[in-house]
């Protein structure tokens, strides 16, 4: 009976609410678990080392918890890199590698949870939830602007829900029987009866009108007309019209002809129609192709390998490509470019700067507006890749250097450095918050750690079996499981030790210590 009572309650609580208070259960068997693991690893050394295991309970990979070395906080970890806990400022993390991991922040009220990623996630920030299976199936909702909550619901790409107080913005689609979608497949609106039989959609202004699609449509909205049927013909006009800025100014946008026949054989565009810079394109396929406009011309002569010949009024550069793009000359203040590929190619302007050598071995990018500039070096695409992102004000920077499978190391704004032995998705995924904090643990056989700020290192060889931690006044080291162990600091004259869990104290040489203050 109180377990009907149970879950009658919990039925009146939206699904997101539900799921979170799942989360804080397992939170709280996970803190049982951590204490049990502590109490027997107390247990079984206590007339050795227990009164060590209070000041750094480091008996790994069994059982070890320590201070964070970047931040503020502390991390527990136990059996290897199969469980873990954080807590870092306001947030908190713990995870079951490679099974799943729950990350919260109350502070700003945000949460995320992981289960065999990519096979099931949620996310929650504030109101808004989504809840998703393999990205295909999903549950989201939340709340708008007048407080009126909105959930939805997707198998991708089948059936479509929507459901909100406010009936005009709700929809439901079943692919390809019929539906109504709003906001969704970059589309403001979209209808369909029997797919591909009809298919209505609208973008801002613009309707169109698929019958068949894609083979037929009709398109019209403000000043605009058109029909196609494909790949036989087409056409499509729109004239001039205005749209107001911020400032309450009217501003002109141009407008634009469309035609083509025998698709994609032979092309004509017309686009910025009125504007200042019209814009014309025509193509006779794979003979000819051309650009007009007053700021640049570009013509192909049996395109796409044959001979493209390019003047850019606007960026003040003339090019030539024969055949386009495996033999390319560009020169000019504008744009500067040799490339015989896959041999070699160097090309630059003031901001941006691409070569290569050998193509794919070598690889060479960088991208600088000021302040900021970003240089990328790769060998063999992810095989080896080198990232530096610097201030050049105040030549603070930002690097990454990763060779895949072995290694990523970091160095951070502040100047903190982090370096990882054993990385296979990282490289192929950077800075995906998932894949470091499900999978990393598994395969991290070395982890290092220096803050620049406090001069603080850390250092973990398989799972803590091996600890390193070095500060401005104290060292202390940890091998198997505690068995050898060591810590000094600079205040005093002595170091303790354990060998085979056997403590004993030595004196530090005077002279050693003085040079080392």
């Amino acid at each position: 009976m109180a377990n009907e009572l149970l879950l009658c309650e919990l039925d009146r609580f939206p699904v997101h609410f539900r799921i979170t208070v799942l989360f804080e259960m397992v939170n709280i068997l996970k803190r049982l678990f951590a204490l049990c693991l502590l109490l027997a690893c107390m247990m079984a050394n206590c007339s050795v080392f227990a009164s060590e295991a209070l000041e750094r309970k480091w008996f790994g990979p069994f059982f070890s918890d320590a201070e964070l070395t970047l931040a503020p906080g502390h991390r527990t970890e136990a059996l290897g890199p199969l469980f873990y806990f954080e807590h870092k400022d306001t947030q908190k993390q713990w995870g079951f590698p490679p099974f799943g991991s729950y990350t919260s922040d109350l502070s700003v009220d945000y949460s995320e949870f992981d289960f065999a990623y990519p096979l099931l996630t949620y996310d929650q920030f504030g109101k808004e939830y989504r809840f998703q299976v393999m990205q295909l199936f999903s549950f989201a909702g939340g709340g708008s602007q007048d407080d009126s909550s909105t959930r939805r619901f997707t198998l991708f790409p089948l059936y479509f829900q929507q459901r909100s107080p406010d009936p005009a913005k709700n929809y439901t689609a079943l692919l390809p029987f019929y539906g109504h979608l709003k906001n969704r497949l970059f589309r403001d609106e979209i209808d369909f009866v029997l797919l591909p039989l009809y298919l209505k959609s609208r973008k801002k202004d613009v309707i169109t009108d698929n019958y068949l699609f894609p083979f037929f449509h009709l398109r019209h909205g403000n000043e605009l007309s058109g029909w196609q049927f494909w790949p036989v013909t087409g056409y499509e006009h729109k004239g001039i019209t205005y749209t107001t800025n911020s400032l309450d100014e009217q501003e002109l946008i141009g407008g634009h002809t469309h035609f083509f026949a025998g698709w994609p054989f032979y092309l004509y565009s017309s686009s910025g129609e009125g504007s200042t810079n019209p814009v014309v394109q025509r193509a006779l396929l794979p003979l000819y192709s051309s650009y007009r406009s007053p700021l640049r011309d570009s013509t192909t002569y049996f395109w796409p390998f044959g001979l493209t010949l390019t003047d850019d009024r606007e960026k003040k550069y003339h090019e030539i490509g024969a055949p386009w793009p495996l033999i390319d000359y560009a020169y000019g203040p504008g744009k500067s470019t040799y490339r015989l590929w896959p041999l070699f190619s160097e090309s630059h302007n003031a901001n941006l700067e691409s070569d290569f050598y050998l193509w794919p071995l070598y690889k060479y990018n960088r991208v600088g507006f000021d302040p900021y500039e970003r240089e990328r070096t790769r060998i063999m695409f992810f095989l080896y890749s080198d990232t530096i992102t610097r201030n050049m004000e105040n030549r603070e920077k930002i690097q990454r250097t990763d060779l895949w499978p072995l290694f990523i190391a970091k160095k951070e704004l502040n100047g903190d450095e982090k370096f990882q032995l054993l990385a296979p998705l990282e490289p192929l995924l950077p800075n995906n918050k998932s894949v470091e904090r499900d999978y990393s643990p598994i395969w991290s056989v070395w982890h290092s750690e220096r803050n620049f700020k406090s001069g603080r290192k850390a250092q973990s060889l398989l799972w803590n079996l091996y600890r390193y931690e070095e500060s401005t006044n104290q060292m202390d080291a940890s091998f198997l499981f505690g068995a050898f162990s060591f810590h000094s600091q600079s205040q005093t004259n002595k170091a303790r030790w354990k060998l085979l869990y056997i403590p004993f104290t030595t004196q530090k040489n005077a002279s050693r210590t003085n040079a080392s203050e």
